[in-house]
């Protein structure tokens, strides 16, 4: 009963478009099982709704962000096909409740991964420059593990770039990001920020997925982690993230009335 009313708090929020409390006081706060639980009756009534999924996003990359939430382990959540926006299209800020963005390297499969420890780079078609709207249904980002891993690990949107570049040309962990917001520079990091290795980051979930019976398949895009802090955007920014060896990724966000 819990995990139900967990979720229909959850769900109540995303219909809503309104924030909504923490689900700790039903679930706990770092009860995973059962914040896995939520998140996956969440993402069933998504998926009964007409949602896709195209992927997963990896989270809690950060060693600062795991101490902060006391944890030694990443999180995971679910991309759905209504996630991807594309570079070209501004993204509407009204489709969130309380966004921020991180950039991070996406990796697509080419293969089925059903054997997580064999060679997970040679599954990979190519990696991509990416920028990931977090957001929570959470009100005002107060949360736990138990609240986030319930709430999809915090997912929003994302945004791909043009680059599509296969691994033999680059090194994730060497990789270099700087990102701006509105042309100020307001995050900066590496691919070892990432887990230490982006494609560790990348094997972790694999192996996860594995053990929970939904292997990752061949099409799918995987944001492998933040190389950087997240910052909070606004109707009205730009954010834009280069990521050597991969290039730029754009996002601009609009409001309903920016768009009319």
């Amino acid at each position: 009963m819990t995990v139900e009313a967990a979720a229909d708090r959850l769900l109540g929020a995303y219909r809503d478009r309104r924030p909504c409390a923490p689900v700790r006081d039903l679930i706990g706060g770092d009860d995973v099982e059962a914040a896995y639980a939520v998140q996956q009756r969440v993402n069933e009534a998504r998926i009964a709704a007409g949602a896709a999924v195209v992927g997963r996003k990896i989270g809690l990359t950060s060693a600062a962000v795991r101490a902060q939430l006391g944890v030694d382990s990443p999180d995971f959540g679910v991309l759905f096909d209504d996630m991807a926006m594309r570079e070209d299209h501004p993204v509407p800020v009204d489709l969130l409740l309380q966004p921020k963005v991180e950039a991070e390297i996406a990796f697509v499969l080419a293969e089925d991964v059903d054997d997580p420890d064999g060679d997970l780079a040679g599954r990979v078609a190519y990696a991509a420059p990416a920028l990931e709207v977090v957001d929570s249904r959470i009100a005002d980002w107060d949360i736990t593990l138990g609240d986030t891993v319930a709430d999809n690990a915090s997912s929003g949107l994302f945004v791909l770039g043009e680059a599509r570049v296969p691994l033999g040309r680059l090194d994730p962990v060497a990789t270099r990001m700087v990102m701006t917001r509105g042309g100020e520079v307001v995050a900066r990091g590496t691919g070892a920020d990432c887990l230490g290795d982006p494609l560790e980051a990348l094997r972790w979930l694999a192996r996860t997925a594995c053990a929970t019976g939904s292997p990752l398949l061949a099409g799918q895009v995987v944001l492998s982690g933040a190389l950087g802090p997240m910052v909070v955007v606004r109707g009205g920014d730009t954010v834009r993230a280069r990521l050597s060896g991969l290039g730029d990724v754009t996002a601009t966000f609009t409001t309903g009335e920016e768009r009319t």
